[in-house]
């Protein structure tokens, strides 16, 4: 229990996904402007990544894995090149169904992400975390804290982003810096903080 408290904590902090790796920026910094927004996305995140990672685990080894066909005498049957597209599909499945969700139960959430909903199937953070697992050899219980540390950091990071831009709104900035260029500097600022969580991890 302990191992996976720390897996989910180093998930989380020390390899936050858009502060630490740098991934999913695209959909960080555009959807930081509202703190309601980045409440959704970063639920969203959570959702997507604690269902996707621990399926992809189990599709991958029971089917794409060197040898997972084994038990059918085909021990020599390699599928594992067929990852990438195993792990969108399932991705884009979930994914479709969280727009289905939110369209019916939650329409206003649903119109706030806008075109970002459906983005979130190609958003490279959510696919690293089934990559990830795959290059670590994690198991189901592994991959599923992974995934919802993964996520967890991921939403954080948005609300905490979301919420120094909502009090930004009311100051008095130099024209240069007003929208993506203070969000930048913002950005960099959160990922300097970040960083000082490897360094506590690795003493």
């Amino acid at each position: 229990m302990a191992d996976l408290w720390s897996l989910f904590l180093s998930a989380a902090f020390v390899e936050n996904l858009p502060l630490t790796l740098f991934l999913g920026l695209c959909t960080f910094l555009a959807l930081s402007k509202r703190p309601e927004t980045a409440v959704g996305l970063g639920i969203a995140m959570i959702a997507v990544m604690g269902v996707t990672v621990p399926l992809n685990q189990l599709i991958y080894h029971a089917l794409l894995a060197p040898g997972a066909w084994a038990w059918a005498g085909y021990p020599e049957i390699d599928l594992s090149y067929l990852s990438l597209v195993a792990f969108i599909g399932v991705i884009a499945a979930i994914v479709q169904l969280l727009e289905m969700l939110l369209d019916r139960f939650l329409p206003k959430v649903h119109a706030a992400f806008g075109v970002f909903l459906p983005l979130l199937t190609v958003q490279c953070a959510i696919l690293a975390g089934s990559l990830f697992m795959v290059e670590r050899n994690y198991d189901l219980a592994e991959s599923f804290v992974f995934g919802i540390g993964g996520g967890t950091g991921f939403a954080i990071s948005v609300i905490m982003l979301s919420a120094i831009r909502a009090r930004l709104a009311y100051a008095d900035l130099p024209a240069g810096l007003r929208g993506l260029g203070i969000t930048f500097i913002l950005a960099g600022l959160m990922s300097l903080g970040f960083s000082s969580f490897a360094q506590m991890a690795a003493q």
